[in-house]
Parts: C-alpha cells; structure tokens; sequence
C-alpha cells in the first residue's frame, strides 16, 4: 500500500512541475495546483495508513494504540480548502490577464509590460 502511495506522489509531483513549467498561463496554473495536492498526499500518507480505528481515547487510558494520526488528517483537510481557494483566485487572474493582453504565452507577456519612465538612483 506504502509503494502504490510513494508511486502516485511521485507521479504527481512529476506531472504538477512539468506542468508549471510550461509557458502556457493556464497551464502553469493547473500545475502549481497538482504540486500543492501532491504535497497534501505526501503529509496525509506521513500518518498511519493501516489502522483505520478512530482516534479516540477510550476511558481510563491515556493513549492511543492501534489508531490513525488526526494531526496529519485535519492539516490535509485544511490544506486542501486553502489551496482550492488560491487556485480559484489564480485561475480568476489568469483569465483576466488573458482578456486584457490577448495571449497566455508567458514570455509574450514580457512585451505587455510597460517601459519604465524614470530610473531610480
């Protein structure tokens, strides 16, 4: 199980910085979100996976034995709201900025940038 989890993390972090590193906007987007699911899929994996009893202390002990980690489970959950948020917004900029320039190639945007007026000394 340990193996097939290593495998699909692998993969997306593969996937997640080929595609940030295209020049396509849209793209770059899409693969800065992959990297941030990948990374929540490597901290959930760091608690146990093979129990599945619930993290609760039963009365008159003090801990827990055969149980999953909540720590890792509530970062992930909070992860993924955090990153399904940034990513709306990113996409939200992104598709302005391809409205108002007319194109997603990110070294065409170079030219979109003004000239400077003054230098600062």
């Amino acid at each position: 199980m340990i193996w097939v989890l290593a495998v699909a993390v692998g993969v997306s972090i593969a996937a997640g910085a080929y595609l940030a590193l295209s020049r396509d906007l849209f793209r770059a987007v899409v693969g800065l979100a992959i990297l941030g699911s990948a990374v929540n899929l490597a901290l959930f994996a760091s608690g146990r996976l093979g129990p599945t009893a619930p993290a609760v202390v039963l009365p008159g002990e003090t801990v827990l034995h055969e149980a999953a980690n909540p720590l890792p489970q509530a970062l992930v959950l909070t992860a993924i709201v955090i990153g399904f948020a940034l990513m709306c917004f990113s996409l939200a900029l992104v598709l302005r900025l391809i409205q108002r320039v007319d194109t997603d190639d990110v070294l065409a945007l170079r030219d979109a940038e003004p000239v400077p007026t003054r230098c600062i000394k």
